[in-house]
């Protein structure tokens, strides 16, 4: 297995150069297991942006919360389209609708473009400005999820939120996020070196998607780029981190999750033994994807 994971690991791709194929590949793929998995989709006005979004309904709703899902792919070559699955997965799990929002992406859309969507689709839900105003989403009942990028820019959001004092973020679900902003042997993260080659994630693949994603190296001090550097955590949601053991973003947002706590915050984190980057977008029959959506669950369940 190791074996396999060292040549699907591919050192010398350049996503810089790739990533439109890599796009094209998941157009190809995801289309035919999209409309199986969707309950409906629909446009979203953001502050002047129209931006697709996908509802997935669980078969049966325990709770009047809704899940605010930001999809993976390095803020470059994931969509709602590949995260139908995960988000059909969540909201069966979890027992509440999972709203996807598919924000622009970088490079052609870098930072803050990709955070700005996602903040302002949040606030358009709130102000009832969507088709989906039946759930009646309010603050109280707003938990905002993401994986990776995704995860990075949940945690961005909640930056804001809390910053502009414009929405309160109820709690927020971080699944292996990519928090700071270095990726290479200058990290203080042992997970970066000691998994940054050999497990599909690699360090080169990630600085490549960082800088796809910022326009200048101001970017990289900037706490909504890379939240783990926010010098105030106090007043954040009340947090599940979900991490992967052979993953290079592992530590970091284990150090988050402390960080929260150390600024009193409530924070659980749970590192899933075993687990490769990426785990969340597999079918539900792997043990993975059911034991990160039970603890999600548990978490969301405790009503904290």
């Amino acid at each position: 297995m190791l074996a396999a994971l060292r040549a699907l690991s591919y050192p010398d791709f350049d996503i810089k150069q790739n990533y439109l194929v890599d796009r094209t590949f998941n157009a190809i793929v995801h289309p035919s297991i999209k409309a199986l998995n969707r309950s409906a989709d629909f446009v979203l006005n953001a502050s002047g942006t129209n931006l697709e979004c996908a509802l997935f309904l669980p078969e049966r709703i325990i709770s009047d919360e809704i899940i605010i899902f930001f999809h993976g792919g390095g803020w470059v070559t994931g969509d709602i389209n590949s995260y139908s699955l995960a988000c059909k997965n969540l909201a069966h799990f979890s027992g509440r609708p999972v709203i996807a929002v598919d924000y622009r992406r970088a490079p052609e859309n870098k930072f803050p473009i990709p955070v700005e969507d996602c903040y302002n689709s949040v606030l358009a839900l709130i102000n009832k400005s969507s088709p989906v105003n039946i759930f009646n989403i309010t603050q109280e009942k707003l938990i905002l999820a993401g994986d990776s990028a995704g995860g990075n820019i949940a945690a961005a959001v909640s930056l804001m939120a809390a910053d502009r004092g414009e929405f309160r973020v109820c709690r927020q679900v971080l699944i292996y996020p990519a928090l700071n902003n270095c990726h290479n042997s200058a990290s203080p993260f042992k997970s970066i070196i000691e998994n940054g080659t050999d497990y599909l994630l690699t360090t080169k693949k990630l600085g490549d998607y960082m800088s796809l994603y910022m326009r200048d190296e101001k970017d990289l001090i900037n706490p909504y780029f890379a939240p783990l550097l926010a010098e105030n955590l106090a007043g954040q949601p009340k947090t599940l981190v979900i991490t992967a053991e052979f993953d290079p973003l592992r530590d970091e947002g284990e150090a988050y999750a402390e960080r929260l706590r150390k600024s009193g915050c409530y924070a659980e984190n749970y590192r899933l033994t075993d687990a490769l980057h990426g785990f969340f977008t597999l079918p539900a029959k792997f043990a993975h994807v059911k034991i990160a959506n039970n603890i999600i669950k548990t978490f969301l369940d405790k009503g904290i």
